[in-house]
């Protein structure tokens, strides 16, 4: 047998939705691998990715990875398939209790499946320690060296702790979360010269302790790029967002020298959803988070740039460049320009609200903090698909959520597919023509005013949890006067220029705008920031592609 030498956190898992052949497998496989290898087992598909994802941001390793193949809800290879997203060097094992040839094509055709295993397996000594020799041993030839682990030290009630750990898991950085107040956090901090006063206190993997670190500092310190690589592009994206990406996609693919600039982490809203259900190409789902990852993995691959923690300040035409100015006053220029910035939450018009956000107050899915709502009264604000989504993913720790929804129903803004979940749901309840009047707490939240905007009752409710998904605000005001927007802030672009069939004033061109162009030639638009977008993934990213399309066409008459 091969002898692991990596340290004891490198994993083996298996996934049976049947408990005893799960508990059955597990024990054969710490018998013979236990002294080396950590065994993990899991009893379905979404909690065995959980479990994945939580080993990932911990930076341990996975060897091998072992899925019974018929399991209701997510079958082995649909596990195989979106766990090779997260650890995509693991060996891959299919189990069934038959042979069947379909499923053994579909698992090599699919997830590239090392070893198509019968059940049972005795004795193991013939039937199944043999495989896992041979494919550890193949594992074993590959450089697995864990990424050394950055330590960040906070507080649960801690605003800028909370807002630096959701930055490190959106943009897939491995990190360990201490706690200010347990015996180790405190030890770290020591260690560091630190009192805890000001924090969080981030110790890179050469021990360097950042304190309070800003965004751009902590990305560069990580390893994530931030600096551009030249001054002048093809294409310049303002936005790391579904249409941000499939923009970067096309245009790096078509052979243009593409940079996408994003502010915090590629993904946006649609980044931090537990789960997108009506996405096209994945029946059974995908979280925000996967999708994200494999479409930047994607862009990379073509050779496009990704700059991350940079803001955007300001943009100006010069001549036929294009110059994109950040908010440390430097520039890069390139002969045309995607804005895909899409939409922020609103913020949540309640006294006390805003004092109390990151600590218990959230906007968006803030998918870190999903963990320490287990047995807890949760309460969400909103009643669109984001807000659904999170209420899905929120209910499997929390004693109970709450949906509150000012309109009076989940019709005019959420799907049906959603709509449906959620009625089944018994932990879930819906409250229509609610509003959070008031927030309140000590340090953290601890109460809220809601109150009936059909009788104007109040009442006071106990909760620790608050995540806001309200309406949509678009991330351009940092554009100014630069392209014409509508009165809520959107980018006008193409026909909604040309009304009266005029083009807009200071147009030069003897051609309308294309469909994408705003009120500047060679700037397109794409996505939520867009006036009268549709504010889905699928279109954002269709607009992403359809505009690098607009620009090849610009470049050409250019």
């Amino acid at each position: 047998m091969t002898q692991a030498t990596e340290t004891p956190r490198t994993v083996i898992m298996t996934v049976d939705d049947d408990p005893g052949v799960s508990r059955a497998v597990a024990r054969d496989l710490r018998r013979r691998y236990g002294a080396s290898y950590r065994i993990v087992r899991a009893e379905s598909g979404e909690s065995a990715l959980q479990a994945l994802r939580e080993l990932k941001l911990r930076g341990d390793l996975v060897a091998v990875l072992m899925a019974d193949h018929r399991m209701p809800q997510m079958n082995g290879i649909e596990f195989l398939e979106q766990a090779m997203d997260i650890y995509p060097t693991a060996r891959r094992v299919l189990l069934t209790a038959y042979a069947d040839t379909n499923a053994a094509i579909d698992a090599i055709n699919v997830v590239d499946l090392d070893h198509y295993l019968l059940k049972p397996w005795d004795p193991p000594e013939e039937k199944l320690y043999p495989v896992l020799d041979d494919l550890l041993q193949a594992w074993h030839k590959g450089d697995h060296r864990s990424a050394p682990s950055i330590k960040l030290i906070g507080h649960r009630w801690s605003a800028q702790s909370s807002e630096t750990r959701e930055f490190l898991a959106r943009n897939q950085v491995p990190y360990r979360w201490y706690s200010a107040d347990e015996p180790e956090g405190q030890r770290l901090l020591s260690a560091a010269d630190q009192d805890g006063q000001r924090l969080p206190v981030v110790i890179t993997p050469d021990g360097t302790p950042l304190v309070e670190p800003d965004t751009r500092d902590l990305a560069a310190r990580v390893g994530l790029a931030t600096t551009p690589a030249t001054d002048f592009y093809d294409l310049i994206v303002i936005g790391g967002g579904p249409a941000g990406l499939g923009a970067a996609v096309y245009g790096a693919s078509e052979g243009l020298r593409t940079v996408l600039v994003e502010r915090s982490a590629t993904g946006g809203q649609a980044g931090q959803s537990s789960r997108i259900e009506n996405y096209l190409g994945f029946p059974d789902g995908v979280s925000g988070g996967q999708l994200t990852d494999r479409a930047r993995r994607q862009a990379a691959k073509f050779g496009a740039e990704i700059l991350t923690a940079r803001e955007v300040t300001g943009l100006e035409a010069n001549g036929a460049a294009r110059i994109v100015r950040f908010s440390d006053g430097s520039a890069i220029a390139a002969h045309s320009v995607i804005l895909a910035t899409g939409v922020s939450y609103r913020q949540l018009p309640a006294r006390g609200a805003d004092e109390l956000t990151g600590r218990g107050v959230f906007y968006g899915s803030a998918l870190t903090e999903a963990a320490s709502c287990e047995g807890h009264d949760v309460y969400i604000v909103g009643g669109a698909n984001s807000a659904g989504q999170a209420a899905m993913y929120l209910q499997r720790n929390a004693k109970s959520v709450t949906l509150l929804v000012r309109g009076s129903s989940l019709t005019a803004s959420m799907s049906h597919y959603l709509i449906q979940q959620i009625e089944q749901t018994p932990n879930i309840q819906v409250r229509c023509g609610t509003l959070v009047e008031a927030a309140h707490g000590s340090g953290h939240l601890q109460q809220l005013t809601l109150r009936d905007t059909q009788t104007g009752h109040s009442e006071l409710v106990d909760a620790q949890w608050l995540f806001v998904f309200i309406g949509a605000a678009p991330r351009t005001d940092w554009l100014n006067d630069t392209v014409l927007r509508d009165k809520r802030g959107f980018i006008l672009a193409g026909p909604d220029l040309t009304p009266d069939g005029r083009p807009p004033a200071n147009w030069e061109l003897d051609r309308p705008p294309y469909h994408l162009e705003t009120s500047i030639p060679g700037v397109f638009v794409a996505g939520d920031a867009r006036a009268e977008s549709a504010k889905r993934v699928a279109s954002a990213v269709g607009e992403g592609a359809m505009a690098v399309m607009l620009v090849h066409r610009y470049l050409e008459q250019s």
